[in-house]
């Protein structure tokens, strides 16, 4: 009888950066998508006061670009997890929710309206449900299946025995 043996999981680094970009791209147009949602429809301010305006102010820029490199740091995380641990999935899993955690709590410790602080804290959980779920899956896709070899059968001890 042969025993499967797994071979180590490659890795194609280039499908999980280019899904890194792609999720950098979708973080930032979450949060102009967003920031039009609070700011155009509900008039809730976020990040800057009323007066800017729909678009707001150069801080839109700021926030969406961000999320983009967030998104990459994310995807930078993911590849050194690929390469060095053992669950790199669970671990990511841990990293980018205790992130998204933190970003979501971080409304709270400025002053502001309270409106202003949730609606900042709800765009805050969707950037990083979207930027953990698009690297994961970007992830899924870069490691390719193990493969099983099959051993050669036992053909005895390689010495000879009465």
């Amino acid at each position: 009888m042969t025993l499967p043996t797994r071979t180590p999981r490659p890795l194609d680094a280039g499908v999980l950066w280019a899904g890194g970009v792609a999720a950098a791209f979708v973080a930032a147009l979450i949060v102009i998508v967003g920031i039009l949602f609070c700011r155009g429809v509900l008039d809730i301010p976020i990040l800057a006061p009323k007066g800017e305006g729909v678009w707001g102010d150069a801080d839109t820029v700021t926030y969406a670009g961000g999320a983009a490199v967030a998104a990459l740091l994310a995807t930078g995380v993911m590849h050194l997890l690929l390469l060095s641990t053992p669950k790199s999935g669970m671990f990511f899993a841990w990293i980018v929710s205790l992130a998204t955690l933190a970003a979501m709590l971080a409304p709270f410790a400025v002053k502001a309206s309270q409106a202003s602080q949730f609606a900042t804290a709800a765009l805050n959980l969707v950037l990083g449900i979207a930027i953990g779920s698009l690297v994961s899956g970007s992830a899924r896709s870069a490691v390719r299946k193990a493969t099983f070899v099959a051993r050669p059968p036992f053909a005895g001890p390689p010495y000879p025995t009465r």
